[in-house]
């Protein structure tokens, strides 16, 4: 059965201080918190957020605006710790708790499914459903290559008990039928955690998919930060868990008006065509540098997680002030490493700001960008929710958090596009035509290219001998801006090979090579 949106349009505001990227609040109603957002990379006009706790939100601009609604499962009901994740299909996905009408308090893992072709959500699918023990805050990826849908969590054998002869364990279930069915739940973690919700419970379980379907999971524990990886598809794991890192101090944090604070890890996979392809990354906060000192860690392996380098201080402030709440996201486009985090580098007392932190080397070094245009106050007499999250594709950047003014919460994002002015011509003109992604290719690629100024465009593939294949665009007025094109090689029945994309306006000319493979 499914469920009709009622949709309402969200008053988009701008604070007028001034700041490097325009922060947009996606909504102040019912005091979000916990958001996730997740991005199309088919087409990056689409996005969906969620927040605690049956909240979405959906943009057909990049982000500009928003409409809201409730989400609603009648069977399963809706719990929080939304995720959001988006399938190679172009369809969202909302994975939640439970809280159904026969059954038990977060008994289960939900996932609901929304297209944009209907404007609908399903009513759910669910996995992990064992008696009575809880699960708990899940999290999901989708494997761009076959689009199966991995998620992992923690299960509680009694939420909250400090009886030593309950336990909790990181499990694993799969769908490979975009969300109708999952698998039986897995347990893959070996040294488990107790139930108190606290360090010693093992949570914190973000999986990754690597560049040839490996699903990789970090979590927090007794242990640790700790790493299990899968060749296949999830069926078999590790026998032993291997050791990324300490956690000095836990994963749960003491920050001065924030009600509750985890440091636990955000594990990403490089799958981008480029030289870091295949490195894994782990992302922490945590105080090892002193109980007033939180900072933000990286450690990242070059061989599946066999090895781990030391932690790498992401934050580039002095010591003495706090950053926490990190979240970490990989532009598959260029292998770029995107952290965003709360910060009060700027601030003597409890006033917080948002900052962007980003890598183009891999890791080995970090800008720091403050991205909110103004701090905030938080009480800790208010839930201020568990994380926040970040998603980004060919440089558009979507970062979600929490602004928390005393008892107040609202939800913001921030317009970020990291490719304005980077890449001009050679011949001076204000045109920058980007590699295809993904290159080499199959199926299909896209083609994007900016403009500076408005112009007449042509777009034309050539074959390696400089055949034209096709014009995509045919001198025709573009206004400022960014563009994206699909090419699909089997319209114009191309074998592989190599070829060349063209972008030509009355003064410049920009030329880019591709790779179409078996």
């Amino acid at each position: 059965m499914k469920k009709f949106l009622l949709l309402f349009i969200a008053i988009t505001v701008v604070i007028p201080i001034f700041a490097q990227y325009q922060n947009i609040m996606i909504s102040a109603a019912n005091g979000p918190n916990e958001p996730s957002i997740s991005m199309d990379p088919k087409n990056p006009l689409h996005l969906v957020a969620g927040a605690n706790t049956n909240k979405y939100f959906i943009s057909e601009d990049g982000g500009f605006t928003w409409s809201s609604g409730i989400l609603t499962s009648p069977e399963f009901g809706v719990w929080g710790d939304p995720c959001i994740i988006v399938d190679t299909a172009g369809d969202f996905y909302f994975l939640h708790l439970s809280n159904p009408e026969n059954g038990s308090w977060i008994d289960r893992i939900v996932s609901q499914k929304f297209s944009f072709d209907t404007y609908e959500w399903n009513d759910g699918s669910f996995m992990g459903l064992d008696g009575t023990k809880a699960q708990d805050k899940e999290w999901a990826v989708v494997d761009s290559a076959n689009n199966n849908i991995y998620v992992t969590w923690t299960q509680f054998d009694a939420y909250g008990t400090s009886d030593p002869d309950y336990f909790s364990n990181i499990m694993f279930s799969k769908s490979i039928d975009a969300g109708e069915t999952w698998s039986e739940a897995l347990q893959i973690n070996e040294i488990s955690g107790d139930c108190i919700d606290d360090d010693n419970t093992t949570e914190g379980a973000v999986p990754a998919v690597g560049p040839n379907g490996e699903i990789f999971v970090a979590w927090s524990g007794p242990a640790g930060i700790v790493f299990d990886r899968s060749y296949d598809a999830g069926e078999t794991w590790l026998d032993e868990d291997i050791f990324v890192s300490d956690q000095p101090g836990g994963w749960a944090l003491d920050i001065p008006g924030i009600s509750r604070c985890n440091g636990m890890p955000i594990t990403c996979c490089d799958i981008s065509f480029t030289e870091t392809r295949g490195t894994i990354y782990v992302n922490w906060s945590d105080q090892r540098n002193g109980t007033d000192d939180t900072d933000i860690w990286l450690s990242k392996s070059l061989d599946n997680g066999n090895t781990w380098t030391d932690a790498v201080r992401v934050n580039d402030d002095a010591p003495g002030k706090h950053q926490f709440f990190t979240w970490m996201t990989i532009d598959q486009t260029n292998g770029d490493i995107l952290i965003v985090f709360y910060d009060r580098r700027n601030h003597n007392d409890k006033g917080t700001d948002v900052y962007l932190a980003r890598s183009t080397d891999g890791g080995e070094t970090f800008e720091n960008i403050q991205i909110s245009q103004s701090p905030f106050y938080p009480s800790s007499s208010t839930f201020f929710g568990d994380y926040n999250n970040i998603t980004a594709h060919n440089g558009q950047v979507r970062p979600v958090w929490i602004r928390a003014e005393g008892t107040s919460r609202s939800l913001w994002t921030a317009i970020i596009d990291l490719t304005v002015g980077v890449a001009e011509s050679q011949d001076g003109s204000p045109l920058s035509l980007a590699q295809n992604y993904p290159n080499p290719f199959r199926e299909s690629t896209f083609i994007s290219f900016k403009i500076l100024k408005d112009e007449n465009v042509s777009l034309v593939v050539y074959d390696v001998y400089g055949r034209k294949v096709t014009d995509l665009i045919n001198n025709q007025h573009h206004e400022i801006g960014k563009y994206e094109i699909n090419f699909t090689p089997s319209d114009y029945n191309l074998k592989s090979g190599v070829y060349y994309f063209v972008l030509s306006t009355t003064n410049s000319l920009q030329k880019k090579k591709m790779l179409l493979v078996d």
